[in-house]
């Protein structure tokens, strides 16, 4: 009885995860696709990043490419469609059914905030060294078909806030290194009423990263993200037990590898492309492992300068991750309940969505020293068929602006002082 208890206790978990806001997502991570300018280019941001966000979010090593001092705050909305299909009844934690319906989730649109600051020491240390730190949105969810009774009350929601330090620092005339400390914390609330609540917890995550310039137009960069293990305690109590009620969830945001370039060669300098290669890990993050296998993402941006303003566009292709062989075992434990509760778990992580657009609009000096970036993006519908009983569908669209303040150096036009990247950052 024990196994059986922590088998579904833990399925529930991994349904727990739902992604209402990951509607734009790479499994469950944001990753770039909402800062302001980068956003607008795909999230393409590794070589040349186009808001100090993204750095602090990505590659620290381009930290060096903002100098001054530079305040960015923004904010996005995401306003997903997600609809599922179950046409055989489940057992939940609970001990109660989960009944066949179809329904279109009922939580609203999720509003995210991406704030951060560089510093740039340079003066101050006599070495090309650039600090930053932050609040950044990774991950923000919710999903609810409480207005479903079929559904027994299936209701989840995350949220993880990232507080980033970085710093970046140049080697040579061509080559940065950075890295960053993230403390994250993440709230967490299981799908099934009476067996969950909010639950907190804080993890550590690293980054390594470099910057490349390998001509006075082309910039290499790339970055290795470390694991992110969170365990929330007491995150499901099933009090009809006498032993041992509550149960602890594992989760875990995998290792990613980034490899990003960045043009300018053409138009005089007036046209950047840019292009990011993205790998996540997803087979040895704890909670993902059963459903997603290990996933690529391509992400191609552009952008056009014409005097104050930069016309940005970006598209991503980004491989489905979920298993067509999905595991029984969660955490250890061997699901009693079989695959379709697997399949129904895999149904509330189904970002299969492959291909995505983004728009955007820079102006920089929009107020003296003041820079305006926005951006509006959207996720092509996309349904997903799992097992014999379950079907899941999702689009949506997304919409983020920023406002970016420069101070000495940084409110320059373009660098201050003489430095290899030419770029108005």
């Amino acid at each position: 009885m024990r196994r059986f208890t922590w088998a579904w206790a833990l399925a529930a978990s991994l349904a727990g995860a739902s992604h209402e806001a990951w509607a734009q997502s790479f499994g469950t991570e944001l990753h770039n696709t909402l800062m302001p300018a980068s956003g607008a280019m795909g999230g393409a941001s590794i070589a040349r990043p186009q808001d100090l966000t993204s750095s602090l979010n990505g590659n620290p090593a381009t930290l060096t490419q903002f100098r001054g001092t530079q305040f960015l705050f923004s904010g996005g909305w995401v306003e997903p469609t997600m609809n599922l299909t179950q046409t055989s009844n489940l057992p939940t934690v609970g001990q109660d059914l989960i009944q066949p319906f179809s329904a279109k989730s009922a939580a609203p649109g999720t509003p995210l905030t991406n704030v951060g600051i560089t510093q740039d020491l340079s003066e101050i240390l006599g070495l090309d060294v650039v600090v930053g730190t932050g609040m950044v949105t990774t991950a923000g969810a919710a999903a609810d078909y409480r207005h479903v009774p079929q559904s027994n009350g299936t209701n989840t929601s995350l949220l993880l806030l990232n507080a980033p330090v970085s710093m970046g620092i140049k080697l040579t005339d061509r080559l940065s290194f950075g890295t960053t400390t993230s403390l994250g914390i993440a709230y967490y609330d299981g799908p099934f009423v009476g067996v969950g609540g909010m639950t907190p917890d804080y993890a550590l995550r690293g980054t390594l990263g470099a910057n490349y310039q390998l001509t006075e137009a082309t910039t290499l960069g790339a970055y290795y993200q470390t694991q992110q293990s969170f365990k929330f305690k007491n995150a499901i109590s099933l009090n009809f037990l006498n032993y041992n009620p509550n149960i602890d969830v594992l989760m875990d945001m995998p290792q990613n590898l980034g490899f990003g370039v960045a043009n300018t060669a053409f138009f005089d300098g007036k046209l950047l492309l840019a292009m990011d290669l993205l790998y996540k890990y997803w087979d040895d993050a704890e909670m993902y492992s059963p459903v997603y296998d290990n996933q690529f993402v391509v992400q191609l941006g552009t952008q056009w300068t014409q005097g104050r303003y930069r016309y940005r566009a970006g598209y991503v292709w980004a491989e489905n991750p979920l298993d067509p062989s999905p595991g029984l075992n969660l955490g250890g434990v061997t699901q009693t309940g079989g695959l379709p509760v697997v399949y129904y778990s895999q149904a509330l992580l189904a970002v299969t969505c492959q291909h995505r657009m983004s728009l955007g609009l820079g102006v920089t000096d929009f107020l003296p020293g003041i820079d305006l970036d926005m951006m509006g993006g959207g996720m092509f519908f996309d349904s997903e068929q799992l097992g014999p009983f379950t079907t899941s569908s999702l689009e949506s669209y997304w919409l983020a602006a920023g406002l970016t303040w420069r101070f000495r150096r940084g409110s320059c036009e373009r660098v201050c002082a003489p430095d290899t990247f030419a770029t108005r950052r």
